[in-house]
C-alpha cells in the first residue's frame, strides 16, 4: 500500500513505554483508550471512524498496544499502524447500533481472552466519544476488573512534543498563515460569508508547499456586534460596508493542529477598536517573551492580565490552552489552560494557542498565536502580521 506513516517505530516505541510508566504510578494494569488522538498518537492509527465505538489498548505486560474496531476498519488499522496482525481485532458487526448488544461486549471478550478480565482497568471517562452506554457495557461485561478514570493519561504524555512532532506543527502554523492571508484577501463588502468560509476550506486541505492538509475544526467568522459571541459559525451574510470582522480556524497537517483569530476592520476603525487591538498585541508579546522552560503557567497569565489591567480592560476565563494532535470537534489537548490555578511549569517543546480574545459589551477583538516553548521564549509557529488588519 502507498501509504507513508508520520513516523519511524520508535517515535511510537518511545510513547507506549512512556505511557505504560505513567500506567504503573497510577496504579493501573490496562488502559483503554477511545480518544482517536489518543490511539493515533499511540499507534498511528488513521480513520475516520471514530464515530463508531473503537479503542486502542495497552497493557503493562503486552509488548505492544491492540487495536479494537469495526471489521471495514481492520484495513486502515494494517496500513497506518506498525502493530502484528493479532493484535488487530474487529468486532462483530451485528452489534453495531443495536438496541441490547454493543460492540464493548466483544471488547470484554477479548480482554478476559487475554486474562486481563481482573485486572486494573483506566478508562477516559473525559474523553470524546466515549459514551455512558459503552462504559456501562464494560462495566457490566467485566465485573471483576476494577474501573478508573484513567484522568487524560495519554493526553498529559501527549503534553512535550518530540522533534518529529514539532515538524508537523510547523508545518500547520504555514498552512494557517496561509488559508488565513487567503481568506483576509476575501473579504469585501457585499461578499457572504460563507464563500469567505469555502475559501477557507479549500486552503486547508490543500495544505501549503507540496504538503497537504488534513480536515480541521470548522471555521469561525463573525461581524459586527457578533464579535464578542466567539462561537457562532458562518451564514450567507454579506459582509458589511464597514464594521467589525472576527475569524477563527486552524490547519492540520498529518492530525497536528495549529489554530489562529485575526480581527479585522472593513473601512475606517474606531479609536476604540484600534486601541483594544493595540492592548491584546502588545499582552501577546509580554506572554512570548516570557514562554520560557521552568515558566509556571499561571505567571504567563498573570503578565497577560497585567497589561490588560493597566489599560483598562479585564478577561474572564482561560487565556489559552495546549495544542497538538487531534481529531474534531477539538484541536485542543485538554490538559493545560492558561489561566490562573494552573501550576504546570512550562517546558520546552509544549506547544499552546495563546487565545488573547477580549470581549466587550458591544464588540470583541482577539490576535492570538500558536507557539512553541523554547529556551528563547515562545516561538510563533505562525506569521499573519499581529495588528488590527484593515480592509479598504
Amino acid at each position: 500500500m502507498n501509504y507513508k506513516k508520520p513516523f519511524f517505530a520508535d517515535e511510537f516505541e518511545r510513547r507506549v513505554h512512556d505511557v505504560k510508566q505513567r500506567m504503573e504510578r497510577a496504579g493501573l494494569d490496562l488502559l483503554i483508550c477511545q480518544d482517536p488522538a489518543n490511539m493515533y498518537w499511540l499507534t498511528g492509527y488513521d480513520g475516520y471512524s471514530f464515530y463508531v465505538p473503537q479503542a486502542v489498548l495497552v497493557h503493562l505486560k503486552a509488548d505492544m498496544p491492540m487495536w479494537f474496531g469495526r471489521l471495514v476498519d481492520v484495513n486502515s488499522a494494517h496500513i497506518t499502524t506498525d502493530l502484528p496482525a493479532e493484535n488487530i481485532v474487529s468486532f462483530s458487526d451485528k452489534r453495531l447500533h443495536h438496541p441490547e448488544m454493543h460492540p464493548f461486549d466483544d471488547l470484554c471478550d477479548l480482554i478476559d481472552s487475554r486474562g486481563w478480565g481482573s485486572d486494573r482497568v483506566g478508562v477516559e471517562l473525559n474523553a470524546h466519544y466515549y459514551t455512558a452506554r459503552g462504559h456501562q457495557h464494560l462495566v457490566n461485561g467485566l465485573p471483576n476488573a476494577k474501573f478508573a478514570d484513567s484522568r487524560e493519561l495519554v493526553n498529559w504524555a501527549r503534553l512535550v512534543k518530540s522533534e518529529a512532532e514539532l515538524v508537523y506543527m510547523r508545518e500547520a502554523g504555514q498552512m494557517v498563515s496561509n488559508t488565513m492571508q487567503k481568506a483576509i484577501a476575501k473579504l469585501k463588502p457585499g461578499v457572504p460569508q460563507n464563500e469567505v468560509v469555502a475559501e477557507v476550506f479549500g486552503s486547508q486541505v490543500r495544505g501549503l508547499d507540496g504538503k497537504y492538509g488534513d480536515f480541521s475544526g470548522p471555521p469561525l467568522i463573525q461581524t459586527g456586534e457578533q464579535t464578542n459571541t466567539p462561537h457562532l459559525s458562518w451564514t450567507d451574510e454579506p459582509l458589511p460596508t464597514s464594521g467589525l470582522v472576527l475569524m477563527e480556524f486552524g490547519a492540520t497537517r498529518r492530525r497536528y493542529c495549529a489554530p489562529l483569530c485575526r480581527t479585522i476592520h472593513i473601512g475606517k476603525p474606531p479609536e476604540e477598536v484600534k486601541r483594544l487591538a493595540k492592548v491584546v498585541v502588545d499582552g501577546v508579546d509580554a506572554v512570548l517573551e516570557m514562554a520560557e522552560p521552568g515558566v509556571v503557567v499561571e505567571e504567563v497569565n498573570a503578565v497577560w492580565l497585567s497589561v490588560l489591567k493597566r489599560n483598562g480592560y479585564n478577561k474572564i476565563g482561560r487565556s489559552g490552552y495546549s495544542i497538538g494532535l487531534n481529531y474534531p470537534p477539538d484541536w485542543g489537548e485538554r490538559t493545560v489552560s492558561i489561566r490562573p490555578d494552573d501550576r504546570t511549569v512550562l517546558q520546552a517543546g509544549m506547544c499552546f494557542h495563546f487565545q488573547s480574545g477580549v470581549r466587550l459589551e458591544d464588540f470583541g477583538a482577539a490576535i492570538s498565536e500558536s507557539f512553541v516553548v523554547t529556551e528563547r521564549g515562545g516561538e510563533r509557529l505562525t506569521d499573519v502580521d499581529r495588528r488590527l488588519i484593515v480592509v479598504d
